[in-house]
C-alpha cells in the first residue's frame, strides 16, 4: 500500500536552513525506515488473517475484523494524533508512535497464549494507533528534508521502501507463520496449531520498534515551524476543503482504492488455496502474495517516469481498466491463469494512490492541509470494504466477492476521466 500523503511544503518550513547535508540524510534515513516498517506491518495482516481464521475457525467476515481494527485506527486516531503532534512536536510524536506501536506488538504474546481473538484485535488496534501517530508525525519531513528541487525524488524513495516492506512481509510471514498451518481445506484441529508461530515475529517487531525509537531519539531532526494565518492571503473566504467537488470525489476514490487493494491482498492466500485455482498450501500461497505487492513496487518506479510523460487522469483511468480486466479474467478462469491475473492487479494498483491524491488536492491553496486530513481518513476503506468482501464470500463464494473490487476500480476509472475535473467551490 502507498504511504500517507506528506503535508504540503507550503505550510511548513525548516527553521534552520543552514542544516548540513549529513543532518538531512540522517533524518531522512530515519523517516524512510518508518515507511518501510509501516508497509511491512500493514502487509503482515495478509498473513495474519488466514492464520487466525484457522485457529479460531472464523468466517471470512469475522476474519476481516483484523482489517477493521487496523485501518479503523486511521479513521479514529488521525485527528487526535494530529492534535498530539501539534502539542508535543514532530520528533516527540514519532517517538511516542514507536512506543505505542511496540506495546501493541508485544500484546500479541499474551493474546496468542490465551488464544483470545478479542485480545488479538485489541493488540492490533494499539499497534495501528502507534503507526497512525508515526505517519501523522513523519509526513512533513518527507517533503521538506533537503532541497525543494529533489522533493519528488525523496517522496518516490520513501514510497519505494514502503513497497519493499509490503513485498518482504508475505515472504517472511509465510515462512514463520503460515508454515505452521495445515492445508486450508482440511479439517485439522485448531488446538493443534502452534500459537508460538505468531508470538516470535511480533516480539521481534516490538523490539525493533523500540530500538529504532532509541536511535531516532539521538538524531538531531530539523525543527519545523508552521506558517501562521498572517502568512496566508487575507479576505473573507469562508470556503472549506469539502466545498470542492473534485476533492470530495477524490476522498471516495481513496476509500475505494485502499479498500479494493486490501480486500484482494487479504484474501489471496485463501483464493489460491481453492482447488479450482491452484490448491496451494498456506505457505506456498503466502509466498505468492509477495508478487502482488512486488508488482506495486515495480509499478511505482515506472510510474515516476510515466507520470512526467502522460496525463495523470488518463493513466489513472487506464490502470483502473486494467485492474477490472485482470480481476474479471481471474474470476472466469482456473489454475495458473486465475492466479497470475489476480496477482498482476498489484501492478495496476501502483499509480492509483498518488495520482488520486494529487488530482484531489489540485488548486486548494489554503485548504491543502485540511484536505490532506480528509484524504487520510478515507484510508478507512481498508477496513470497511474487506469486511463487506468477507460477508459476500461467506454467503456466496470468494470468486463472486471479487466483483466488489471491480466496482471500486470502475469508480476510480470514472474519477480519472470525469470526477477529477476541477469545479469552482460551492
Amino acid at each position: 500500500m502507498a504511504a500517507l500523503p506528506p503535508v504540503s511544503p507550503s505550510v511548513s518550513t525548516v527553521s534552520d536552513p543552514s542544516a548540513t547535508t549529513q543532518r538531512y540524510t540522517s533524518a531522512l534515513s530515519a523517516v524512510t525506515t518508518l515507511f518501510f516498517l509501516w508497509g511491512f506491518i500493514t502487509c503482515l495482516n495478509d498473513i495474519l488473517i488466514p492464520y487466525l481464521k484457522a485457529i479460531f475457525q472464523l468466517s471470512f467476515a469475522q476474519a476481516n475484523l483484523i482489517n477493521l481494527c487496523f485501518f479503523g485506527a486511521y479513521f479514529l486516531m488521525s485527528i487526535p494524533a494530529g492534535k498530539l503532534v501539534a502539542r508535543v512536536g514532530y520528533k516527540r510524536g514519532m517517538l511516542l508512535g514507536f512506543v505505542v506501536a511496540a506495546i501493541g506488538a508485544f500484546l500479541f504474546y499474551p493474546a496468542a497464549a490465551q488464544r483470545a481473538y478479542g485480545l488479538f484485535l485489541g493488540a492490533l488496534f494499539v499497534l495501528a494507533s502507534g503507526i497512525t501517530l508515526l505517519q501523522v508525525a513523519a509526513n512533513p519531513y518527507v517533503a521538506i528534508l533537503g532541497p525543494p528541487e529533489s522533493a519528488s525524488a525523496r517522496l518516490t524513495l520513501t514510497q519505494a521502501f514502503n513497497s519493499l516492506g509490503t513485498t518482504l512481509a508475505p515472504l517472511l510471514g509465510s515462512a514463520l507463520i503460515l508454515s505452521h498451518l495445515p492445508k486450508l481445506d482440511t479439517a485439522a484441529s485448531a488446538a493443534a496449531i502452534d500459537v508460538r508461530a505468531v508470538q516470535l515475529p511480533y516480539l521481534v517487531i516490538g523490539g525493533t520498534l523500540l530500538l529504532i525509537s532509541l536511535l531516532l531519539s539521538r538524531v538531531n531532526l530539523p525543527a519545523i515551524v508552521h506558517a501562521t494565518d498572517n502568512d496566508s492571503p487575507t479576505g473573507s473566504d469562508q470556503r472549506r476543503a469539502w466545498h470542492y467537488r473534485h476533492l470530495v470525489l477524490g476522498v471516495i476514490g481513496i476509500f475505494a482504492y485502499v479498500g479494493a487493494e486490501v480486500a484482494i491482498g487479504s484474501h489471496i492466500v485463501n483464493y489460491l488455496a481453492l482447488p479450482e485455482v491452484m490448491g496451494l498450501d498456506p505457505k506456498e500461497a503466502g509466498d505468492q502474495v509477495a508478487f502482488y505487492w512486488g508488482a506495486a513496487m515495480v509499478g511505482r518506479f515506472a510510474g515516476a517516469y510515466l507520470l512526467n510523460k502522460f496525463q495523470p487522469t488518463k493513466l489513472l483511468a487506464i490502470n483502473a481498466v486494467g485492474a477490472v480486466a485482470l480481476v474479471l479474467i481471474s474470476i472466469n478462469t482456473t489454475g495458473a491463469v486465475a492466479m497470475w491475473s489476480l496477482l498482476a492487479v498489484g501492478l495496476m494498483n501502483s499509480l492509483m494512490y498518488p495520482t488520486i491524491f494529487t488530482l484531489a488536492m489540485a488548486g486548494l491553496g489554503r485548504q491543502t492541509e485540511e484536505a490532506s486530513g480528509l484524504l487520510c481518513t478515507a484510508i478507512v476503506g481498508g477496513a470497511l470494504v474487506p469486511l463487506l468482501f468477507g460477508f459476500i464470500a461467506d454467503h456466496s463464494s470468494l470468486r463472486l466477492a471479487l466483483l466488489l473490487p471491480v466496482l471500486c476500480y470502475i469508480y476510480i476509472m470514472w474519477y480519472g476521466l470525469r470526477g477529477s475535473r476541477r469545479v469552482d467551490a460551492v
